[in-house]
């Protein structure tokens, strides 16, 4: 053990003397406590630690050991259902050790080492293995299989591989390499500032598929891609962030509370056992992992829990998982890098932040991607990442705001106007923007619809003549427009109500496959085109806008699934039929 002494505590920073031993990033224990700490500058023997506990009664004089080991999370079978804090350590767990009166220093170990995980081999002995491959395979849950692979930095002949049941600690497999034997076992650690390594990166051209309507027509995530979901309080950055856990086509959800307000975080807590998987019909958990960092935590944990979080992520976008990583909010890791600036005495930044900012949150998101992952064979894995940020009063001006969007490829802007009027998700379809687009379209053609990005223009420009014909009506009333621009309103209103409208907690409308919002733009679309052709023959402006087959439409997303082939053509009919009768009465 190296070991220091105290010099100075500052709030979550503690300076210590006569660290000439250890390193940078090594974690270290502080105080007869025990406090959990990682040293963040070093300058000659003294040590700049970010404690990760409350140092509140700490004082110059007690000793800091470290461990001559870098901030580390441990991966193996068990970490699926686990609700952990910032830095891996399991809240469960906790509470059995130290009650409801949680004290500081508390040491529990993050995955279960005494159960026993039945583990069966993939590979014989007398294999050829290089670090990658998949050793063998634990049933974790219903939803997981839990992939063994080769350790980093590993290869060679596998000497010995046996089934059966086997704690994490437990040697499963013996690799020679020709030099040395590696005895593998289920567990492995791995250092969270450290990326884990691939083979390559693929280009962002698959869709990840939510079944929200304003993100997958408007505004698409790619698998392997990052989105930033900036918004005021109140304008349901949570709930999106639910929903795309719950709907979006991944495997494995990582969701980390970063920061957030501890009533918000037991509402996670709370709901996400609750809610039923739609893949399984079992709870969300048994494909989920919650790290739980609340506000009145320390400020320093709040940057563990980002960096463990994206570790865990890796580690099964490493098995060739699809990942769909939460980080909810990163607005408040920036707050933590601007305490923890501030008591270094580093020159501040734009708004006190540190000039530093916008690289620590580029190296977070790049750790996203789609990637061909290390092994024998090409197996392809995807990890997202949806960051929602926090600006104070929805300015996104603010700098942590302004340093995403330079990183991040697709921006949902919330817009607290859209909540108020109780229109959710609240996406601001006029300032949102995706940069996957282009790339998808390809992908659109192929597996949604020949014509969809065709479809998808025209929603937009619709919505667009909106805004800018809003603007005229407020003005001087809507009688100054013209017929055909009362129908482009009357038609945009439509897009609005009726499709990026979305209840998140309607049983049939809260998903949305693409096959049906390809017929549901078609219907929109399809009023708009017969209306405007009614118009030029001569109908009345009025008669079209009221027409009865315009509820039919709007009660088109509550349709089922199988029935909205049916319900599509019954549409259309009446359309026609409604069309050609006010075109009748016009005439006479």
């Amino acid at each position: 053990m190296k070991t220091g002494i105290i010099t100075k505590v500052a709030g979550p920073l503690v300076i210590a003397d006569g660290m000439r031993d250890a390193n940078m990033f090594d974690v270290v224990r502080v105080s007869s406590q025990r406090l959990i700490g990682e040293i963040i500058e070093m300058h000659g023997e003294k040590a700049s630690i970010q404690v990760y506990e409350e140092t509140s009664g700490l004082g110059p004089g007690e000793t800091v050991e470290s461990t001559g080991a870098p901030l580390s999370v441990e991966l193996g079978p068990g970490l699926i259902g686990s609700i952990y804090d910032g830095i891996q350590r399991p809240l469960n767990e906790i509470m059995k050790v130290a009650g409801t009166n949680l004290k500081r220093g508390v040491d529990v170990p993050s995955l279960d080492h005494n159960k026993k995980w039945h583990f069966t081999p993939k590979v014989k002995s007398g294999d050829k293995v290089v670090a990658g491959d998949v050793l063998g395979t634990v049933k974790e849950t219903h939803a997981v299989l839990h992939k063994i692979l080769v350790p980093n930095k590993v290869e060679g002949t596998v000497e010995k591989i046996s089934e059966g049941d086997f704690t994490i600690d437990e040697v499963i497999a013996v690799i020679d390499n020709g030099k040395e034997k590696a005895e593998v076992k289920m567990l492995t650690k791995w250092p969270v500032r450290v990326g884990r390594p691939y083979k390559r990166k693929l280009s962002p051209d698959i869709l990840l598929t939510t079944g929200q309507r304003p993100i997958d027509t408007l505004f698409p995530l790619a698998k392997g891609g990052v989105a930033a979901v900036p918004g005021p309080f109140g304008s349901g950055k949570t709930v999106v962030q639910h929903q795309l856990a719950k709907w979006a086509a991944a495997d494995i959800i990582v969701y980390i509370g970063c920061g957030e307000r501890g009533n918000e975080m037991t509402d996670v807590l709370n709901e996400f056992p609750e809610l039923k998987d739609p893949r399984t019909g079992n709870s969300l958990m048994e494909r989920t992992v919650l790290i739980a960092n609340t506000s009145d935590m320390p400020v320093a944990a709040r940057e563990a829990s980002i960096y463990t979080g994206i570790t865990i992520a890796e580690y099964f976008r490493d098995m060739g998982y699809t990942v769909a990583l939460m980080a909810d909010s990163t607005s408040r890791w920036a707050e933590a890098l601007r305490e923890m600036s501030g008591r270094l005495e580093e020159m501040p930044g734009e708004e006190g932040y540190p000039a530093y900012l916008g690289s620590r949150l580029a190296q977070f998101y790049e750790r996203a991607g789609r990637v061909i992952v290390n092994g024998s064979e090409d197996t392809e894995g995807a990890l997202s990442v949806i960051g929602a940020v926090s600006p104070p009063g929805g300015d996104i001006s603010e700098p942590v705001s302004q340093a995403t969007l330079r990183i991040v490829k697709v921006f949902w802007g919330l817009d607290a106007n859209l909540a108020y009027k109780r229109h959710f998700p609240a996406i601001n379809w006029l300032t949102s923007y995706s940069l996957y687009t282009d790339q998808l379209a390809q992908w659109y053609k192929e597996n949604a619809a020949p014509d969809f990005m065709e479809l998808r223009g025209r929603l937009m420009a619709l919505l667009q003549d909106e805004s800018e014909l809003q603007e005229i009506v407020n003005l001087v009333g809507m009688d100054a427009l013209s017929a055909p621009d009362r129908l482009k309103l009357e038609s945009a209103r439509s897009i609005r109500e009726d499709y990026l409208h979305q209840n998140a907690f309607d049983p049939t409308d809260t998903y949305t496959s693409l096959k049906k919002q390809v017929l549901m733009m078609r219907a929109i679309l399809s009023y708009y085109d017969k209306a405007l052709d009614g118009l030029n023959k001569g109908a009345d402006i009025e008669m079209l806008v009221n027409l009865p087959v315009r509820e039919r439409i709007g009660r088109f997303k509550y349709e089922p699934e199988d029935k909205i082939n049916g319900e599509f053509e019954q549409i259309e009919a009446q359309l026609e039929s409604e069309i050609a009768d006010v075109l009748k009465r016009s005439d006479d």
